[in-house]
């Protein structure tokens, strides 16, 4: 293996290149450490330092860092970690590291947001939501039952209303250009057709 490029990252980082293709970051002093220098050779026991020592402990400490601040699902943490430009082998040992310690628990995380959310936001929106966060179809099903078993209840109609009150619609006075427009924002927002149908029929009928 010949280191063939560094390439400054800031004061104290750069990007080390090994046979041409990028392999890790390391701090100045590390590169003084282990006599990182452009085309000279890499010993493989060195080589397996960095990657099985130094950037694991490394990169477990990034994620209990990012860990203190706020909860981060599996694949948040994994964009960020990448962000580091760390190794894709030590991001899962990370990863792994604080998983087993239930630092990161995708279904805990994925009830908690619908409890936080359940008044606020649809069903579908939600899903979105979590989607977006990484969340999977199944831990997404399994947060559903769990939110469900603890008492969890949504009452989409009350929210459509509440919304609609928000943007002052007039069920009775609303000509079709405002129907429309209301539609769409209620559709933005995650309902279902049917869902804003039968909010308008019900504030028709009072």
């Amino acid at each position: 293996m010949i280191v063939t490029e560094l390439v400054e990252l800031s004061k104290s980082r750069s990007k080390v290149y090994i046979d041409e293709e990028f392999a890790f970051v390391l701090y100045k002093g590390e590169l003084r450490l282990y006599r990182v220098k452009v085309g000279e050779e890499l010993a493989e026991a060195v080589y397996r330092t960095i990657m099985m020592e130094v950037l694991p402990k490394r990169a477990k400490l990034r994620a209990m860092n990012l860990l203190q601040s706020r909860e981060y699902t599996t694949a948040q943490l994994h964009q960020k970690l990448s962000q580091g430009l760390y190794p894709e082998e030590v991001i899962q040992q990370a990863l792994d590291y604080v998983a087993s310690f239930h630092y990161t628990d995708d279904l805990r995380y994925a009830v908690s947001y619908i409890t936080c959310h359940e008044d606020t936001r649809s069903r579908r929106r939600i899903e979105q939501d979590l989607t977006a966060k990484g969340i999977d179809k199944a831990t997404l099903e399994r947060a559903w039952m769990e939110w469900e078993a603890q008492g969890g209840v949504q009452d989409e109609q009350k929210m459509i209303r509440k919304l609609m009150e928000k943007k002052h619609y007039n069920v009775e006075n609303a000509d079709y250009k405002e129907q429309q427009k209301i539609y769409a924002y209620l559709a933005r927002k995650g309902y279902s057709a049917e869902q804003i149908r039968r909010a308008i029929k019900a504030d028709l009928e009072i």
